[in-house]
């Protein structure tokens, strides 16, 4: 455990404004056919002699787009490379270790490099088609003694293309054209030229090359289908439907004998979104036995193969990657219904990371921060922590994009250029970046931000009556749905990113900007009671519509609202319904901090129970109901959170899981329990309530401390069989008693295994 610890916080080392290797006479290559077309692919070898291999052998290898990596016919790298980019002039690399791969005598690197060439929400073009290589141990680096050809099997197929959102194009694979034996150690090379070097590795217009900051995928290796076929069967001309064992990114592969010229259709259930496309493949045979793998990713439940008439079908499989991190956390209770919705969301938060965290694998792949500011909470819960990598690399390009006034806009990297303001608040505030610090005790990331949040702040204004001046940004929206009061919601947001800018500043030692701060949030909360609190809810004063109770919600997560207007605020949240998955989150939260966890289970039911009572999808929807949202929306998951972190009632009080607040809070639920593995060690925390005794048993990682809360009504309480409480407290060795706090007795522990009943 500690060398996983260790390993990640030298992640989060990493500066990601550094280059951290140097690449002073480092060539940059391209083939000399290529013109910089969209969906360009490029051949790369280069060959060479070993009398002795080393130990190790770290190589850096940039491109734009995307490459894979074969060294003596053994894949390496599938699909390495990061979208640009960390700014929005500048490029990732990749670092790998291939000594492994490496033997005696002559050896073969061969290199496929993806030009996506046009941009989209998720990757920034350089408008040049290229790779950078460099390995100091073997002096090999990219100039023209590399050999470079245009991979001319590679095509646009026939419409309908993707929408403009994504940068990937279709794939098609004509391989009457061309075969994959060019990786072979003894193949011919022919085709093959020199390649053309086009400038030094960091010139224009890949500027800056920065050390990939996230781990390279996870390989599944090529894997069955759910449903068994009996292979090898001809075809008739039918699609194959072939079932995932859940929502997967996937390149699907299969093994055929044919005549040449037949067109093969792969899609996923998820290719159609409404009127909008996602990704597909063709593949245009060859004459005689050939298998194939489109290298082009996909998602979906199931995978769609067309083969023509008189195709001889040997085999098919599908190769499942994504983002490095592990299923480390779990949840579990009495109640079936969340079980499914905790697991939902979870698969739901995976199939949205890869090069970033997005919205949806299909549509878009977009980082929009008001979803990442769900899955990131999500992530500290349910993965390992490596997934908090992908955080720290979303804050940092937020910020690193960040315009010339002071305004930041989401998803980065890419084309979209438009702010949406009550994410971007979300985004710099409480349950974005402080609570990324939380989870990790990352403090050098907070430092890079820090000047970049203080300056987005300052863009926004307070009025002669204390509260947001009206802005509406570049797209003046709130959430999905209606009766949406944007400026209850944005001001609550403001409140939300002054507390965590306040931590900042206190963390960093600024405390004239603490104290500058703190009289802002006091003077803004007056302001914000006086102005919106009318007749029993909040309304901004422009707000004709029904009681949004986004806005209700977020009054209370900020801590704008005092715990007198809780019962009023409680019926409005029983009535309207509104929120939308993604701010449905918070007034879930709302009703766990207004002590009202009983309804907050109840709405939960309430509002999830089409998306987890489907039994054909194991992820959640975008909107409530099946129409013309994806059926694989991060924002979705905030369900996760919640149960983890307040029915369960788990959270770090202490950066980095110094210090765990185990406050539950289950309702009618008589069982609940959860764990994760924290960049601290393991936690874990179950519950149990029957026979009139309350049990709470956790194990808690070295190191770590946590404060325990057992509600007064329990009048003994005993901690690993010793009396610790008995209408008073009964000092012992294992516990410190804290007093009571809002209803709840307090005691503090140490890292160890402990069991607490009360009766």
């Amino acid at each position: 455990m500690k060398s996983v610890i260790f390993s990640f916080l030298l992640i989060l080392a990493l500066p990601l404004s550094m280059n951290g290797n140097d690449f002073k006479g480092i060539k940059r290559i391209t083939a000399n056919e290529s013109q910089n077309e969209s969906n360009s692919w490029i051949n790369f070898v280069k060959l060479f002699e070993l009398s002795e291999i080393p130990e190790k052998s770290l190589t850096q290898i940039a491109c734009d787009s995307k490459y894979w990596l074969w060294i003596n016919e053994k894949l390496v790298v599938f699909e390495g490379q990061l979208k640009r980019g960390p700014t929005p002039n500048d490029t990732y690399y990749d670092e790998v270790d291939i000594a492994s791969y490496l033997k005696l005598g002559k050896n073969k690197i061969a290199i496929l490099v993806w030009y996506f060439g046009k941009d989209g929400f998720s990757h920034k073009s350089s408008g040049q088609a290229g790779l950078v290589f460099k390995n100091d141990v073997l002096h090999i680096n990219s100039d023209n003694t590399w050999l470079s050809r245009l991979n001319k099997a590679f095509e646009y197929t026939s419409r309908d293309y993707p929408n403009y959102r994504l940068s990937e194009s279709n794939v098609r694979f004509d391989a009457r054209k061309e075969s994959f034996d060019w990786i072979l150690l003894e193949d011919n090379l022919r085709g093959f030229g020199r390649a053309k070097v086009l400038g030094d590795a960091e010139s224009s217009p890949w500027n800056k090359l920065v050390k990939r900051p996230i781990p390279l995928w996870k390989n599944s290796g090529l894997k069955e289908y759910k449903n068994k076929i009996n292979f090898p069967f001809v075809s008739k001309g039918d699609t194959l439907i072939l079932t995932l064992p859940y929502n997967a990114q996937i390149t699907p592969y299969f093994k055929i004998r044919s005549d040449a010229g037949k067109v093969i259709d792969i899609r996923t259930d998820n290719y159609r979104i409404g009127n909008t496309l996602s990704v597909r493949a063709e593949y245009v045979t060859s004459s005689g036995l050939q298998e194939y793998e489109s290298l082009g990713w996909m998602n979906g439940h199931q995978v769609r193969y067309y083969f023509p008439e008189g195709v001889e079908i040997m085999d098919v499989k599908y190769r499942e990657t994504g983002y490095d991190t592990e299923f480390t956390g779990s949840f579990t209770c009495n109640d079936a219904f969340f079980n499914r919705l905790w697991d939902k969301a979870l698969r739901t938060l995976y199939v949205t990371m890869r090069d970033t965290y997005m919205d949806c694998p299909d549509r878009e792949r977009a980082q929009w921060w008001g979803d990442l500011v769900n899955e990131s909470g999500e992530a500290f819960y349910a993965l390992s922590p490596s997934a908090a990598s992908l955080t720290q690399k979303g804050m940092l390009e937020l910020i690193n994009w960040q315009r010339s006034d002071g305004t930041i806009y989401s998803p980065v990297p890419g084309m979209y250029t438009s702010e949406l303001p009550g994410q971007m608040l979300a985004s710099i505030g409480y349950y974005g970046f402080w609570n990324y610090y939380m989870n990790t005790g990352d403090k050098e990331t907070v430092e890079k931000v820090y000047n970049g949040v203080k300056k987005y702040l300052s863009v926004w204004e307070t009025d002669e009556k204390g509260i947001l001046v009206h802005r509406e940004g570049d797209w003046y929206w709130g959430d999905w749905g209606t009766n949406i009061d944007k400026q209850g919601i944005f001001n609550a947001f403001y409140y939300l990113a002054l507390k965590g800018f306040k931590n900042m500043s206190e963390l960093l030692g600024y405390n004239g900007e603490v104290k500058k701060t703190q009289e802002k949030m006091d003077a803004f909360k007056k302001a914000f009671n006086a102005q919106l609190w009318k007749n029993g809810e909040y309304r901004s004063e422009t707000y004709t519509g029904e009681t949004d109770d986004r806005t209700q919600a977020l009054a209370v997560v900020a801590g704008l609202a005092d715990e007198a207007k809780f019962p009023e605020i409680l019926q409005k949240l029983k009535t309207q319904k509104f929120a939308s998955p993604y701010l449905e989150k918070y007034v879930l939260e709302a009703l766990f901090i207004m002590g009202y966890e009983e309804y907050g289970l109840q709405r939960m039911k309430e509002r999830y129970s089409e998306m987890i009572n489907d039994p054909a999808r194991t992820t959640l929807y975008e909107l409530w109901n099946i129409g013309s949202g994806s059926v694989n929306h991060a924002w979705s998951g905030g369900g996760l959170t919640i149960l983890s972190q307040y029915v369960c009632g788990v959270y770090p009080v202490e950066a980095a899981w110094k210090t765990i607040r185990i406050r539950p809070q289950m309702g009618s639920l008589t069982y609940a329990a959860t764990e994760n593995t924290t960049v601290n060690g393991k936690f874990s925390v179950e519950i149990n309530k029957s026979n009139g005794k309350y049990r709470i048993h956790t194990l808690l990682p070295q190191e770590s401390n946590a404060i325990v809360m057992i509600p007064v009504s329990y009048k003994k309480i005993n901690l690993n069989n010793h009396l610790i409480w008995n209408g008073k407290e009964k000092r012992n060795q294992w516990s410190e008693y804290l007093g009571i706090d809002n209803g709840y007795h307090t005691f503090k522990i140490k890292s160890g295994n402990w069991n607490f009943v009360a009766e």
